[in-house]
């Protein structure tokens, strides 16, 4: 059980963008992660939550952007993706839940 917690702490959510979808026609799906995840952990959080085989895991890091509303200056949280390139024929559907 808590495997499967640590699973769900490691993805935080699907990216759902133009060029995630895009990217999706060739077997990728995009995650926002976890800043601290490791690729290999990834790989098994993606693997056991969605029961398919991963072929491999690039990561990148946005950085947050600084942002104004009004006189109030204020700065967007760093933010870790991973881009997961799935076994030929598997596919997940981010549009749906778990």
């Amino acid at each position: 059980m808590s495997a499967n917690v640590k699973h769900y702490d490691i993805i935080r959510s699907p990216v759902v963008t133009e060029k995630s979808t895009i990217a999706g026609e060739q077997d990728k799906v995009v995650f926002n992660v976890a800043r601290s995840a490791t690729k290999p952990e990834i790989k098994a959080a993606v693997e056991a939550l969605f029961n398919v085989k991963v072929k491999k895991v690039n990561t990148l890091v946005r950085k947050g952007k600084v942002k104004r509303f009004r006189n109030t200056v204020g700065r967007q949280p760093d933010v870790k993706k991973a881009i997961v390139t799935l076994q030929e024929g598997q596919h997940i559907d981010v549009t749906g839940g778990l």
